[in-house]
């Protein structure tokens, strides 16, 4: 009989003093038959923003459900080093709950109700929000949902932030006020990122490596050494752009 490999996942609930956020070696991935990931190997460091690209169906999702915890592994390691914590592409807001509580039930470890709800407050005015904070879910718009999605994210304290395709399905507009939101929550708060992303110009945009999943594994890895901030528009950018689109084996 063959044994089954499982994946070592290691998570430590304190705050990370390593240069490592995270880190996964060799992790495989299946479904019934079908392999998603095979001997992935990936690290982000601590304070790091990389994106994740690739075809649909290629695993990224699976493998950022992996890091968050919400999936496991069917071999490999998986070491995160703090909390992370996920914002996905809907906000997955309760709507029988206010904005602020549903900024509050990220806690990670909840204290009593005054002070979970003024933790929440600060975030919320941190991303824009304060004056929505008692407003139902379902009265706010697609990017304030997102912004309130991002706060409960951010409540815990993360040392890493995973981010499924969160902007994917906001307005070009509303799109890039998140962008500046992000970099600037980043700055001051320095957590690691693995954001997932279909668009390439927004992984430049914000990523300092851009990592394309083929087949399972890492297949190119693109450092973006541009200073931010960084115009989609730029003649640089779009030069990274077609370095990636021809990775991804877009032709024109």
């Amino acid at each position: 009989m063959t044994a089954v490999a499982t994946a070592t996942v290691t998570l430590d609930a304190g705050r990370s003093t390593r240069a490592t956020a995270a880190r996964i070696t060799a992790l495989g991935k299946r479904f019934g038959e079908r392999t998603v990931l095979d001997g992935t190997d990936l690290e982000i460091g601590a304070g790091e923003i990389v994106a994740l690209v690739g075809r649909s169906g290629s695993g990224k999702s699976t493998l950022l459900r992996i890091l968050g915890g919400l999936d496991t592994a069917s071999r490999g390691e998986v070491s995160v080093e703090g909390r992370p914590t996920i914002v996905f592409q809907e906000a997955r807001l309760i709507p029988w709950q206010p904005v602020v509580r549903n900024v509050a039930l990220g806690r990670p470890k909840p204290r009593n109700r005054r002070a979970d709800e003024q933790a929440a407050r600060d975030l919320l005015a941190e991303v824009g929000l304060a004056g929505r904070a008692d407003a139902w879910p379902l009265t706010l718009s697609g990017g304030e949902a997102q912004r309130a999605a991002l706060a409960r994210a951010l409540v815990a304290e993360p040392t890493l932030l995973l981010l499924d395709e969160p902007f994917g399905a906001l307005d070009a507009l509303t799109r890039r006020t998140m962008h500046e939101l992000l970099l600037g929550l980043h700055e001051q708060r320095a957590f690691g990122v693995l954001l997932v992303t279909h668009d390439v110009l927004e992984a430049i945009t914000l990523a300092d490596r851009v990592l394309v999943l083929d087949e399972g594994r890492i297949a190119a890895e693109v450092t973006v050494d541009l200073p931010r901030p960084r115009a989609a528009g730029a003649p640089a950018v779009a030069e990274y752009a077609e370095r990636l689109l021809t990775l991804l084996g877009v032709t024109h």
